[in-house]
């Protein structure tokens, strides 16, 4: 058994999940539940990052303490990932007292190794998302990310020797080329670390919620570096789980993040002696309808309101087959319903159906030849998992879906009897039942009621071969239903 430790982005708990925060979680989760398919020991880390500004302004015009706020926040996110079925092994709080220990304990470290140091900062700062940027980064005298108003920030401020770390960094992006993934997005990082770095800015002196600076309580740590140590503070570093799951196997995030995850969380982790992360794996973003999504527009998509309409696995389907990892995707509610009714009822919903039904008939023993095991594409779905392309394995696993109803339409077995009939069963509840296995980490609930219909147990990759079939069936209604 291998060790496999997956990361979503903590999410700044300001407002409700939308459907892209479910994307990244959907991704992680086929990645995770995938793992402990093959076998691997998984590690799932989620949660909420409830520091800085943002959330001290967001929680007085809510006209709460900001504790009691990101309580309540955190708890949203929890039933969502519930509903969603996200299972992850840990989730973790920026205002959890343990991480707040670990992180000074971790500053302390790098403070010791001299990278840190004292100093001024005189710049534009978006509260919105916790950046500063300089002059030449804004975009109409306004924020380059989510175009809100800036504003000018002078203030005593410590700063991390991020300088010191671009020829390491360059060297550790050569020497793994997996890290910056996907590789569309390696050329982008390497020459702006190529370009120049800067030191930045680690404290804020006028900034009250957050963890306090603990080489001085007059400054709090800036909200990035908080929570970006939550990676191995939901270990427990130095101790806890952390010899045994880090580096992580992945982080997955979104693409505006991946500076801070490639470059200045590396160099972080280079100060204070600890190995980089494996891979960061930094996906596209979502439009809705062909427009941005945002508040003032209204086209905010929640993913619960769309489970609750059409099923968790069907969300989780258009999620992952909508948009290959890594590129850019757009949402619609009409895509959706596409999807549920062509490729889930009709495919793959109308194959088990007609299979079940012809097999509750049948009164012989089911066996045959392995006819359809040639059909699978096993070592290419294992592949495409491994890089990871959630998006090709789930293509993948549909061509068979694919191929197991041109089997249905080319052999008749409705117009079959004795043997003849037997080994057209065989293949077909031999291949509905690899399906099954094959769809459990890309939609769980679906999985398991075809496995309750074939009445067989769940299994791992080992199973996902042709052998004699061991269930026994009882056929308990259509996997999905079409809507209008």
């Amino acid at each position: 058994m291998s060790k496999f430790y997956v990361t979503t982005p903590i999410y700044y708990v300001t407002d409700k999940p939308h459907i892209g925060h479910a994307y990244t979680n959907t991704v992680a989760d086929v990645i995770a539940r995938w793992h402990r398919f093959i076998g691997d020991d998984v590690f799932f880390l989620t949660g909420t990052d409830e520091h800085g500004e943002k959330i001290q302004k967001a929680a007085d015009a809510a006209g709460k303490p900001a504790q009691e706020f990101v309580d309540g926040l955190a708890a949203e996110y929890k039933r969502v990932w519930e509903r969603l079925g996200i299972s992850y092994d840990h989730f973790i709080r920026t205002s959890d007292k343990s991480h707040e220990e670990i992180v000074q304990k971790f500053v302390n470290r790098v403070y010791a190794n001299g990278d840190i140091y004292k100093g001024s900062y005189e710049g534009w700062y978006c509260v919105s998302d916790e950046t500063f940027f300089t002059d030449l980064q804004l975009k109409e005298g306004r924020c380059p990310d989510c175009g809100k108003e800036v504003k000018w920030i002078k203030e005593e401020s410590y700063f991390f020797r991020l300088s010191k770390y671009q020829d390491r960094l360059l060297k550790y992006y050569e020497d793994n080329p997996g890290f910056l993934s996907p590789r569309t997005r390696s050329d982008e990082i390497k020459n702006r670390v190529r370009g120049g770095l800067k030191d930045i800015s680690i404290t804020r002196s006028e900034v009250e919620w957050g963890i306090r600076f603990p080489i001085d309580r007059g400054h709090t740590i800036y909200v990035w570096v908080d929570a970006l140590l939550n990676y191995i503070t939901a270990l427990g570093w130095p101790g806890g789980t952390f010899g045994k799951f880090w580096p992580a196997d992945i982080h997955v995030v979104g693409k505006e993040i991946n500076w801070f995850h490639t470059v200045i969380w590396p160099a972080l982790l280079f100060s204070s002696g600890i190995a980089p992360p494996l891979k960061v794996f930094a996906h596209g973003w979502w439009t809705v309808e062909g427009r941005k999504m945002s508040k003032s527009v209204g086209n905010v998509v929640d993913p619960v309101a769309m489970a609750d309409k059409y099923s968790v696995d069907a969300l989780r389907y258009f999620l992952i087959k909508e948009m290959p990892l890594g590129e850019d995707g757009d949402f619609s509610e009409k895509g959706l319903v596409a999807r549920l009714n062509g490729e889930l009822a009709s495919d793959l919903g109308n194959l088990f159906y007609r299979v079940l039904t012809l097999a509750e008939r049948f009164n012989g023993e089911i066996k045959g030849a392995p006819e359809l095991e040639k059909e699978l594409e096993l070592d290419s779905i294992v592949e495409a998992m491994g890089k990871p392309d959630t998006f090709t394995a789930l293509n993948l696993i549909f061509k068979f879906v694919g191929s197991a109803n041109k089997y249905v339409n080319d052999k008749r077995p409705w117009s079959q009897e004795g043997d003849e009939l037997s080994n057209s069963l065989y293949n077909l509840l031999e291949a509905c039942r690899i399906i099954a296995l094959l769809l459990g980490p890309f939609m769980p609930e679906a999985s398991g009621k075809m496995m309750e219909q074939l009445g067989v147990r769940g299994g791992s990759l080992k199973d996902c071969s042709f052998g004699k079939f061991q269930g026994k069936v009882k056929k308990m209604g259509h996997l999905f239903n079409k809507v209008e």
